[in-house]
């Protein structure tokens, strides 16, 4: 095809080409526009979609950048909406191993990165049942921190948590003891659901029983319970202690959670969270200088 490469991955540019012509953004969120010149989206709406800049992008379309890493491929495939099947064929074009489910780069339900995507003010993220985040919108990362950079067990927030005091920061000291017991009871409850032959749950509390007396302390006490909805206070550098109402929706199959925060009745939250809109707004715009 007239303006591709051919280098070892201009099949995998054709392939993003082909995908990225048949959306449309309003399928992802982004303003139709009156005047658009070619079908689907725009090179430099799926390079702001993925993370990645217009030149990178550019060079992938024409099959004549650099292998692109998990990461990316996780984010390209997010960006695209493309189907479990189509990721999987898209790391095969890259030369990457397909990530094992329940990782960071995990496939996002594609139902829940919908919805994800029409969440625009307010804080929102798709995560695994052993709590890896798989994506967050800017209203997210500005009130609970970038969750993108972490790999292997460190995914977890829940291994965090019990394995890196800098997780806790996150939540008033005062709520740490009630936090501890809600992730442990939620764990063993994912666990319990998964087929059993399952080895990723297992893998995380055998690991979490030999690293964390608290944790072990706790599985002992055999307590059962997903989080669905909760009421909890959040630490933000910026603002202070933030009381929020965290609602999950969960996938068919539980290996997923949408969560979105919302202001908790009663309290100012709801300024701080206008407030939190405008600082991420910044901190996103400065970012990208």
């Amino acid at each position: 095809m007239a303006g591709m490469g051919s280098g070892k991955y201009t099949e995998l540019g054709l392939f993003l080409r082909s995908r990225r012509e048949r959306i449309r953004p309003a399928d992802v969120g982004l303003p139709t526009g009156p005047r658009r010149r070619v079908p689907g989206l725009r090179r430099d709406e799926v390079a702001q979609l993925a993370g990645a800049s217009v030149d990178y992008y550019n060079e992938l379309e024409r099959g004549a950048g650099s292998q692109p890493s998990e990461q990316m491929i996780a984010a390209l495939a997010r960006a695209l909406r493309l189907t479990a099947d189509e990721r999987d064929y898209l790391y095969h074009l890259a030369d990457r191993p397909v990530p094992a489910h329940g990782s960071a780069a995990s496939h996002v339900h594609p139902g829940m990165l919908d919805l994800l995507t029409r969440l625009t003010s307010t804080p929102a993220q798709v995560i695994t049942d052993l709590h890896v985040t798989l994506v967050q919108n800017p209203l997210a990362v500005a009130l609970l921190g970038d969750h993108s950079g972490f790999r292997g067990p460190r995914a977890s927030f829940v291994h965090r948590w019990f394995t890196d005091p800098a997780a806790r920061r996150l939540y008033p000291e005062a709520d740490h003891a009630a936090q501890s017991r809600a992730f442990v009871a939620d764990l063993r409850a994912a666990a319990a659901r998964r087929d059993s032959k399952d080895t990723e749950a297992g893998s995380m509390i055998s690991s979490l029983l030999a690293t964390s007396q608290e944790f072990a302390a706790l599985w002992a006490d055999h307590d059962v319970a997903f989080r669905r909805n909760d009421r909890k206070r959040l630490n933000h550098p910026a603002l202070g202690v933030i009381e929020v109402n965290c609602l999950n929706l969960f996938s068919e199959d539980g290996r997923q959670r949408l969560l979105w925060f919302t202001p908790a009745v009663g309290t100012d939250s709801a300024d701080a969270l206008d407030l939190l809109a405008v600082l991420g707004t910044q901190q996103i715009t400065e970012s990208t200088r």
